[in-house]
Order: C-alpha cells, then sequence, then structure tokens
C-alpha cells in the first residue's frame, strides 16, 4: 500500500494516528525489560507471555500517539492542516475515545501479572496522559516522554515475575527486582536516549546548531555501558557491536539535525532516533545475556521500523 492509499483510506487513518510504524520499537523494550527481569531471576522467558505484554504496552503506546493528535488538534490546524482531525477526516470525540479505550486495554492486559504490573501499567497511563495535556510550551515534556519509555521497562520486568498466573512474594519483587541496578540502568538508558530525540523533535523552529547542546544526553547510554561492552569481546564482542550501531545511527540522526537546511531533515533525523530505540534494546539484552535471536529480533524491528516509517509516517 502506497502512502498516498494509507494517508487517505479509513485503515490509514488510524494507522497514522497510532503511528504504528514504530512499534517494533516498543516491543524490543518489551523483550530486553522481560530479558532484563529474567537475567536477576533466573526464570525463564514465556514467548506467550512476553506477546502479551507486548501487546498491552502496544496499546499504551497508540493510546499515547492517538491522544497527542486530540490534545494537539488546534494547534495542528495552524501548523500541521493535513493531520487527520484538522483535516476533517475523523472527529477529535472520536479520536479521544480511541485513546483512551486504548489505555484501559493496556491496563487490562497487564493487570494480569499481579500488583506491581498494574502500578507500572498505571504509572505509564498517567505518565502519558500528563505528557500530551502538558508537552507544548512545557521545556520539561521532554524528560516526561523519556519516563513513559522508563516505565515500559518497568512493566515489563514487573510482568516477567508472573509465570503461569503465580505471582512472586511481592516484597522480592519490589525490592529486589524494580529496584535492581540492572533494571534501573536500562531504563535510565532508555530514558536518555528518549529525551534526546523528543527535543530533537522540538528543533524545527531553530536556527542556530548553539540549541542542538541537549542532544549529548544521547551519550549517555554510550557512556552508561561502553565499559561492559568493551569488556564483552573477549566473550564474542557482541555488546560491543550493537553499541557501535547505536552510535552510528545516532551519528546520522544528529548530522541531519546539523544540516537543518536539507528539505525533511528534522523528521529524517527524529524517525533515525526512533528506530534506533531499538539498537539500545540490543545493547541492553546483549549485556544482559540474551541470546543471539533476541538481539537478531532487535536489529529486525529496526530494519522493520525504517521501512514501515516510508508509508506510516512515525512522526
Amino acid at each position: 500500500m502506497n502512502t498516498l492509499v494509507m494517508n487517505n483510506s479509513r485503515m490509514g487513518i488510524y494507522l497514522r494516528l497510532g503511528r504504528v510504524s514504530n512499534l517494533p520499537t516498543v516491543w524490543t523494550n518489551v523483550l530486553a525489560g522481560t530479558i532484563v527481569a529474567s537475567s536477576i531471576t533466573g526464570r525463564p522467558l514465556s514467548a506467550v507471555h512476553t506477546f502479551l505484554v507486548m501487546l498491552a504496552i502496544s496499546a499504551f503506546y497508540c493510546a499515547g500517539m492517538y491522544l497527542n493528535d486530540a490534545f494537539d488538534r488546534e494547534i495542528d490546524a495552524r501548523e500541521r492542516p493535513g493531520r487527520p482531525i484538522p483535516s476533517g477526516q475523523i472527529s477529535a470525540r472520536a479520536v479521544f475515545a480511541i485513546g483512551f479505550v486504548l489505555q484501559v486495554a493496556g491496563i487490562a492486559i497487564i493487570s494480569y501479572y499481579g500488583t506491581w504490573a498494574i502500578v507500572c501499567g498505571c504509572a505509564l497511563a498517567a505518565t502519558i496522559l500528563l505528557y500530551n495535556v502538558w508537552h507544548k510550551g512545557n521545556p520539561f515534556s521532554p524528560l516526561i516522554m523519556g519516563l513513559c519509555r522508563a516505565l515500559v521497562y518497568f512493566a515489563a520486568a514487573a510482568s516477567a515475575m508472573v509465570i503461569t498466573g503465580n505471582v512472586v512474594d511481592d516484597h522480592f519483587l519490589k525490592n529486589t527486582v524494580l529496584v535492581n541496578a540492572t533494571v534501573v540502568l536500562a531504563a535510565l538508558a532508555i530514558w536518555a536516549h528518549v529525551v534526546g530525540l523528543t527535543y530533537a523533535a522540538k528543533q524545527e523552529s531553530l536556527n542556530r546548531l548553539g540549541s542542538l547542546w541537549p542532544l549529548l544526553i544521547l551519550a549517555l547510554p554510550v557512556l552508561l555501558y561502553g565499559s561492559r561492552s568493551v569488556n564483552s569481546w573477549a566473550d564474542g564482542g557482541l555488546p560491543l557491536l550493537m553499541l557501535l550501531a547505536l552510535i552510528v545511527a545516532d551519528i546520522i540522526a544528529v548530522r541531519l539535525l546539523i544540516t537543518r537546511h536539507i528539505a525533511g531533515a528534522v523528521p529524517k533525523a527524529v524517525a533515525q532516533l526512533i528506530a534506533a530505540t531499538s539498537l539500545l534494546d540490543a545493547v541492553v539484552i546483549a549485556i544482559a545475556g540474551g541470546d543471539v535471536a533476541a538481539v537478531a529480533f532487535c536489529l529486525f524491528a529496526f530494519v522493520m521500523t525504517r521501512v514501515l516509517q516510508r508509508v506510516i509516517p512515525g512522526t
């Protein structure tokens, strides 16, 4: 289906509103959070469990995208009149309804995995809503968006503590897993990356290179995982290879931002950084001892996201 058909068909409207081209990065977030938790507890991964958590987090992600368009409808009417709501393709009421229904669906699915999964899911839903209500003109909005993705890691880790419906001791879950340094480190890394890409999305109206200095936060994941990745070389070096892939992807995006006079440079840079989220997940998985298949899934997700973004805009 070409971009023109996608933009004008009813299904195309729903897919554009949900920015579904970016969903593979959500799936790798869940996989990374699950594998990190598994490395702490020694519990085996469950394909069905992981799929259901991916489904729940996908609902949260699309809910956030729908609510973003709904809350921004007046601004979009001035700045992006081609968006589905201001162009009259769908009503704001319908978009609000779908967004909130998707949030409820996400909480309902993740509630199967116990108290702390529900807590993380509700925190994620609240943070998504906070961002959409208060991101325009808010200098701290990139920090809030970064927190959304960090909470995905915590939600995935909390959900991974439940196997076939049996909840492990809540005290163990709260004090051993959710505050474990490995989980916190991974959440901090994804937070920093998403803060950087969210700030990048605000660069279109800037006209001086000095305004790009906050993008230095993109280097934080490299600093957090650099030494451990280098030390992995004797054991095959998979984490280092993934870290180098992330660095290259980030450099390509930042270079586009530096050369903003090129038409479409900012959207292309942001799309690249969104897709690179899966490369960071690959680093996290490799360092946590995940197998090659899991890392390969992240690489496939990166490529898949970039391909889908050509049909369904990711921003």
